[in-house]
Parts: C-alpha cells; sequence; structure tokens
C-alpha cells in the first residue's frame, strides 16, 4: 500500500466465499447477538466446519462493522462492562443472501466447508431451500465429474500421475454425491427436531 493511499483499513474488501464472515453474518440474519454469543453459536453448530478462535470473531465482526455490513449497539449492563449487540444492515443482509444463493465449488474443502454452511443456514431460514440447495449442488457436481471424466479420457496413459490425479478428485466427487443423498435425510431430520 503506498504512503499516499489514505483509505481505511478496513475498505471494503470482497472475500471469497470460503470466509467465516458469511457464516457470521448468516448468525446475524437469524438474530441480533453479541461477539461472545455468536462466537459460541460457530463453535456449537459448525465448529467441525469453521476452526475460528474467539479473536478471530472479533476483528470480522470490527471489518464488518467498518465496512457496513452490521451495526454494534452498545448495551449497559448492570454491575458489569457494556457490551454491544450486533446486527446486520440492509446491505450485510443482501451480501448474505447472495452468498446462500451462490453454488459452490466442486472441490472437498468447498463443499465441505462453504456448502454445509450454506446448507445450515438455509435450512435454518427456509427448510425448503434446504433441499433445493442439495438439489443445485448434486447437479453442479455430477457436471464437474463429467468435465473431470472428459479431461480424464483426453490423457494419454502414459501421464500416470496427472491421470492418478484426476483419478483421485473423480472418487472425492463421487463420494460427496453419496454425502449429498444423506444431506436431505438430515435437513428433514433437523427440520423435525428443530433446536433453535
Amino acid at each position: 500500500m503506498s504512503a499516499s493511499n489514505t483509505q481505511s483499513p478496513y475498505k471494503i474488501q470482497y472475500t471469497g466465499p470460503l470466509s467465516p464472515e458469511f457464516a457470521l453474518l448468516g448468525l446475524l440474519a437469524i438474530k441480533p447477538t453479541h461477539g461472545y454469543n455468536l462466537y459460541q453459536r460457530l463453535i456449537t453448530d459448525l465448529g467441525q466446519v469453521w476452526h475460528i478462535s474467539l479473536s478471530q470473531t472479533y476483528n470480522i465482526l470490527n471489518r464488518l462493522e467498518a465496512q457496513g455490513f452490521i451495526i454494534g449497539l452498545q448495551q449497559d449492563q448492570a454491575k458489569r462492562p457494556a457490551r454491544r449487540q450486533f446486527q446486520l444492515t440492509p446491505a450485510g443482509l443482501q451480501r448474505f443472501q447472495e452468498w446462500l444463493s451462490m453454488p459452490s465449488y466442486n472441490s472437498v474443502r468447498a463443499i465441505r466447508v462453504e456448502f454445509t454452511s450454506r446448507l445450515y443456514f438455509a435450512s435454518l431460514l427456509n427448510p425448503p431451500a434446504g433441499h433445493q440447495l442439495i438439489d443445485a449442488q448434486i447437479v453442479e457436481t455430477r457436471a464437474g465429474i463429467k468435465r473431470l471424466e472428459a479431461v480424464l479420457d483426453d490423457l494419454p496413459t502414459t501421464q500416470i500421475f496427472n491421470r492418478l490425479g484426476l483419478e483421485l478428485r473423480l472418487s472425492q466427487l463421487n463420494s460427496i454425491l453419496a454425502w449429498l443423498d444423506g444431506c436431505h435425510r438430515a435437513v428433514d431430520n433437523m427440520n423435525a427436531n428443530p433446536h433453535l
């Protein structure tokens, strides 16, 4: 960054869809709450998906507030320090909704982190949307498999390690298809036993 650049360090950054900021925005779309509660909810419900510290959570919240996606309101407490309750702004809600409707890239990490997070929020906020999201990811994953199969077919048999790499990716995507079928049952179970 040049010395003449006087922009805020919190200028709008277009974070990739694998950022935990979307999980925090999603939790705030469910209901406004305090930073520590957001962190606890993220760890409780998505701790195997997102690995984030409390300090990272507050850093992301500060950046989102500086960018205008959330607002923090000071709340006084008797005999305790004041704390801030965060809520989405209209821009934050729009950012979250745009992310929620995007398909996930066909990689194990993107599906494990991004798709699972999207499915969590879609199922909580609009249960039928959870099933639609699964169906859309199945279509996307099948298309990804077809593309990789075409590449594999075109590779000479002498390119052993390129073929092995593609075969591994194909094996992972085929496993993901089976896992996606199980996601329908998981969403149905969650909707039958809501824990909110």
